[in-house]
């Protein structure tokens, strides 16, 4: 059973209605937001389906979203697609598809993780997020891994520049073409080892994500240490993993994206056995406090409440 929201039409008492109708039981509303044990994964996708209906319409705004749950053997069951082919700006969550595509050169035996890689006073980007922006000492330099991990746990946007060293916008794209991904791109600019974040869709954020944890994207030793950036401790939290315990949080990558209105988040959830269960491609804009960058915002706190459900469901 495939199931999708269009949350526009799913609000209110028909959300309430529609997810006690699958899960077997109405629910009344003073327990909406009791999430409950789900046995089957179309269940799961049910009641994945109901909190993003319920947390969407609550945050408002506009939202592009694909979210599914694993289901065996079998194609994994869709708990959401809404407008998820839209081509949009994927901002820091294509901070995911650079390291792919740096990775995939140390694959190949073209880069190594350990080679160093300089930090000079002009490629860093004064008040860019993440951490070279603060040293005030340069130059420097960090080994390529010490940059993936600055790109993909604090989101540094001067790890960008350094990624683009070693592989520039051209050359970026056409490996993410080459696994699959047209429409994730990043966006030359005029110096060849600089570029925007560019864009993706929903469909292929996750899509992308399935083949990571399926092992058909990288070498295995490239996919843990990717994994192991985006479950660590210090990756973000104060989106899908923020109601969550630090053994909780572990079991989620994630990675997030935000400029001027936007809130995307993108991950997978992994079961305590570590195998992964669930998919989630968020983007969101429009929302209101567009100078909110913190947990407060609304459709962070949508997240929030939405990975707390996730997790529970799965």
């Amino acid at each position: 059973m495939t199931i999708r929201v269009n949350r526009r039409a799913a609000l209110g008492i028909g959300t309430v209605a529609t997810a006690g109708t699958v899960l077997g039981a109405a629910a009344p509303a003073s327990a909406a937001g009791r999430p409950r044990v789900a046995t089957t994964p179309a269940r799961a996708a049910a009641q994945v389906a109901a909190s993003y209906a319920r947390q969407t319409a609550r945050a408002g705004g506009n939202w592009q979203s694909y979210v599914s749950v694993a289901n065996g053997a079998a194609a994994p069951q869709v708990a959401v697609a809404d407008e998820a082919d839209r081509r949009i700006e994927a901002y820091s969550v294509n901070k995911i598809a650079v390291a792919v595509a740096v990775l995939d050169k140390v694959d190949r035996g073209l880069l190594t993780l350990a080679q160093r890689v300089d930090v000079t006073a002009s490629i860093v980007i004064p008040g860019g997020d993440g951490i070279f922006s603060l040293d005030g000492a340069y130059p420097s330099s960090v080994t390529l891994g010490h940059a993936l991990a600055a790109l993909l746990t604090v989101s540094d946007d001067t790890a960008v520049r350094l990624c683009g060293l070693v592989c520039p916008a051209a050359e970026l794209n056409q490996i993410l073409v080459a696994k699959g991904f047209p429409n994730t791109q990043v966006q030359p600019v005029a110096n060849p080892n600089r570029f925007y974040l560019g864009t993706s869709t929903p469909r292929e954020t996750h899509d992308l994500l399935r083949a990571l944890v399926g092992g058909t994207l990288l070498s295995a030793s490239s996919t843990a240490f990717l994994l192991g950036l985006l479950r660590s401790p210090i990756a973000f939290t104060d989106g899908v993993r923020r109601e969550m315990s630090s053994a909780e949080r572990a079991r989620v990558a994630t990675k997030a994206g935000w400029f001027d209105t936007a809130r995307h988040e993108a991950g997978i959830v992994f079961d305590a056995a570590g195998a992964p269960v669930l998919t989630y491609a968020l983007f969101a804009d429009g929302q209101a406090s567009a100078d909110d960058f913190g947990a407060t915002h609304p459709a962070v706190q949508a997240r929030a409440r939405m990975g707390r459900v996730f997790l529970t469901a799965v």
